[in-house]
């Protein structure tokens, strides 16, 4: 009898370790993008859900094993996966519905619905990280988003996310409402020593990877951009985020709104329009990068009557591509991000073209789009390069990017954990 029930726990044993052994598989492009450098005829070795090698494809093959899966991608370019650097998957473009509609009149479990197709489109483009930096009124719901992702209930890129975000009472939107009604805002109002401790500690609560703060916002005199929250109420969020072990970023268009920002601590600008040589060096001197977001204002311009290529350049088009080209020439660190919603999810790769079209070598803007997102972001012991060890986030597109960036498009095989998307 005994023996009987171990040679049972034998077989059932080894049919375990068969059922989950690891498999391995064989990409072979004709080049490999590692996040910072080409290797032409380079191939990788994916193992489970890790990177195990990546060398010369000939190489690889003198030690490739009878059972191991071999893809071939002619004239394709292995690239880590993409990183989106700002997103909001709780919004869709402002041409289908307006802002102050989607937060006023959609129901959160409409909002969810689209946030479900927006995060499989995100995916599906090649972009298998994504930082959503506020669900502009959708509360917490980027939380369960998340959480149905990583146990594979839906497709979409892995997530950090803000959730609500905090903003200056009285200087977010929704607006124009009679003063003695309140309407639900896109973000949480919170000011003062408590009620920013108090908040900040909620968001982490809830689940938020990041603290996004707006540093400044369109309730000046004659409803300009102008500064929110003070230095030290920025201060004061940062260290309270970061004694969780959590970043804080910044919405900051105005001059003095991003140095606030940066004295006070934040890792990322998002936006930074209204720049100055003076800011671009204390970026530069605190580590700070820039998201610029190109491909919104670009966006929101052609939604207003402008058309691209036909028209005059708007004002605004010309000073924020000239302010970009300071930007490069400063060394300030530039994050891949379009904030995305305001233009179609799966479309992300526009603010990769654009930052070409402003300034930026092809392989300078896929390296922000991947390894320095993922230095940025704090996740590069996990994905954003192609490297040894690291997670199987990876993405084929047919052509080069790296020196014909609309290739990126032309995508031909996404894998996330080791998983290739079907």
């Amino acid at each position: 009898m005994k023996k009987t029930l171990l040679i049972t726990f034998i077989i059932a044993f080894q049919f375990s370790i068969n059922c989950f052994a690891q498999t391995s598989t064989y990409l072979k492009p004709a080049r490999v993008f590692d996040g910072e450098k080409v290797f032409e005829n380079y191939g990788v070795m994916v193992k489970g859900n890790k990177i195990e090698q990546i060398a010369l494809q000939t190489d690889i093959e003198k030690n490739l094993s009878k059972d191991t899966k071999v893809i071939e991608l002619k004239n394709c370019t292995l690239l880590p996966g993409l990183i989106e650097g700002h997103t909001h998957l709780f919004l869709h473009p402002y041409n289908e519905t307006s802002w102050n509609d989607q937060v006023l009149k959609e129901s959160r479990s409409y909002r969810t619905a689209r946030a479900v197709k927006h995060a499989e489109r995100t995916l599906k483009a090649g972009f298998t990280t994504a930082r959503d930096l506020g669900t502009e009124g959708a509360e917490f719901d980027d939380v369960g988003l998340k959480m149905a992702i990583i146990e594979n209930v839906i497709l979409g890129p892995r997530l950090i996310i803000a959730t609500k975000a905090l903003v200056a009472t009285g200087s977010y939107a929704p607006k124009g409402f009679a003063s003695e009604i309140n309407v639900p805002q896109g973000a949480e109002e919170a000011d003062g020593h408590d009620d920013l401790i108090k908040k900040v500690r909620n968001q982490i609560g809830k689940g938020a990877d990041v603290i996004k703060i707006y540093a400044d916002y369109r309730w000046g005199l004659r409803g300009e951009a102008a500064p929110t929250f003070t230095l030290d109420e920025i201060k004061l969020i940062v260290a309270t985020a970061k004694s969780s072990g959590r970043p804080t970023v910044a919405h900051a268009l105005t001059a003095e709104g991003m140095r606030r920002a940066i004295m006070g601590g934040v890792e990322t600008i998002e936006h930074g329009d209204n720049g100055t040589p003076e800011i671009w060096k204390l970026m530069v001197e605190k580590n700070v990068c820039l998201c610029p977001t190109l491909a919104a204002g670009d966006a929101l311009y052609q939604y207003g009557g402008w058309k691209k290529g036909i028209d005059p350049e708007p004002e605004k088009i010309t000073h924020k591509k000239e302010s970009f080209k300071e930007v490069l020439k400063s060394g300030v660190k530039i994050c891949m991000g379009g904030d995305v919603g305001v233009f179609a999810h799966g479309d992300n790769a526009r603010e990769i073209e654009m930052l070409v079209e402003y300034g930026m070598k092809p392989i300078e803007a896929l390296r922000s789009a991947t390894s320095t997102n993922a230095d940025a972001f704090h996740i590069e012991q996990q994905v954003g390069r192609i490297k040894t060890g690291l997670l199987a986030d990876i993405v084929i597109v047919e052509g080069n990017p790296t020196t014909h960036i609309k290739d990126i498009r032309n995508v031909k095989l996404v894998m996330k954990d080791g998983q290739v998307i079907e």
